[in-house]
């Protein structure tokens, strides 16, 4: 029996790292929980089959999993969600390898701030070069085209699989809206618009209001 962390060569080099670190932060309150363990409080057959819990996002704590978006083989191309700890959950990235390079923003991208030099977690430059090193993936300035890119290809189907559970949303765009907005891809009351590109939204992806 393997005693690597996870199936997954990405996650499991991140966690040799993290361990490395011995407590210090490298991404905000990012931080490897046990993977796939279950989530105190979380009693539903459908979330536990299709989401696999592996890191805390915030020390709310928020959290991220896999998604089991369909019955797909390879498992190591499954998408990233971010789980609020108000129970709100969204598509955080197409893969593994996009949510690395959205870690490398600092966890700024989920308060909606801009982080001075000195405002970065202790380990972060040591997390940079370790992605560099091991991915050759260079650090984002923008989290909108990852989250974009994720939107694209998984928030129709997001979208339907969350209306079978939720059916209180007027309809399917009603929830793609909500869930491009949760990124400020869609309009939003407090801050600027890239543009959903669902049916009703005002803008158009790349034209701010």
């Amino acid at each position: 029996m393997s005693d690597a962390y996870s199936p997954f060569p990405e996650l499991n080099l991140l966690k040799e790292f993290q361990d490395r670190l011995e407590g210090r932060s490298y991404a905000g309150e990012f931080k490897l929980v046990d993977y796939g363990e279950k989530i105190h409080g979380l009693d539903d057959p459908d979330l536990e089959e299709r989401l696999i819990f592996f890191a805390q996002a915030t020390d709310a704590p928020s959290l991220y999993a896999l998604w089991r978006c369909d019955d797909r083989e390879d498992l190591t191309t499954m998408p990233v969600i971010f789980c609020g700890d108000e129970g709100e959950i969204f598509i955080e990235a197409a893969s593994l390898r996009d949510l690395l390079r959205v870690l490398t923003l600092d966890g700024a991208h989920i308060y909606s701030v801009e982080l001075e030099e000195g405002d970065h977690t202790e380990a972060h430059h040591e997390y940079l070069a370790w992605l560099d090193e091991n991915f050759g993936l260079k650090p984002l300035h923008d989290p909108a085209p990852i989250h974009k890119a994720a939107f694209e290809q998984y928030g129709r189907p997001f979208a339907e699989w969350w209306l079978q559970r939720e059916p209180g949303y007027a309809s399917l765009a009603e929830v793609l809206q909500e869930v491009a907005c949760r990124w400020r891809l869609g309009s939003t009351p407090d801050g600027p618009c890239y543009g959903c590109g669902v049916p009703g939204c005002e803008v158009e992806w790349g034209k701010p209001l």
